[in-house]
């Protein structure tokens, strides 16, 4: 894996993410979606952290409860965008292979099992298959509260010219 390749992904982890909370937060039924709240802090919560192992800062993330609903989970999570594109900017692709300590490792083999190391590019690879997935959840719920959830395949993203992200 190469930065550039970090780069795509990542932009378009971002396209995705602002197509899902478009929806979202036009559907009325979604206000009030326990389930859905969860699935979209978790999302942005993963993305957070992960960002801040990877700039070796301390973790902090803030707890669902300090968010009123959706509309201030999507306001907090927005910014974590543009320090993600940051982060790969500059990124050397010589440290892609660099290993990661992650922080929930220990909680992580606990419950799963062993876990062996894992590579910063591998991680990032992570990031965005673990919001892929989450994504999918959310236009479940979309779909059950009577919306259409937005096409946000890779491959529509590579078609339409990998457009930015409308917020």
């Amino acid at each position: 894996m190469q930065a550039s390749d970090c780069q795509s992904l990542l932009k378009h982890m971002e396209w995705a993410d602002a197509l899902i909370w478009k929806t979202v937060l036009k559907l009325h039924d979604a206000q009030r979606d326990g389930p859905l709240l969860n699935l979209l802090y978790h999302l942005h919560s993963v993305q957070w952290a992960f960002l801040q192992v990877w700039r070796d800062e301390p973790l902090r993330v803030p707890e669902l409860s300090s968010f009123s609903g959706l509309p201030a989970v999507a306001n907090w999570a927005r910014p974590c965008y543009p320090q993600l594109r940051a982060f790969v900017q500059n990124l050397d692709t010589g440290l892609l292979t660099k290993n990661i300590e992650f922080p929930w490792a220990a909680e992580v083999a606990e419950r799963f099992g062993p876990a062996g190391p894992t590579t910063l590019g591998e991680s990032i690879l992570q990031v965005v298959l673990h919001s892929t997935y989450h994504r999918g959840q959310v236009a479940t719920r979309v779909r059950e509260a009577g919306g259409e959830p937005p096409l946000t395949d890779f491959i529509a993203w590579l078609w339409k010219g990998r457009p930015d992200p409308e917020w």
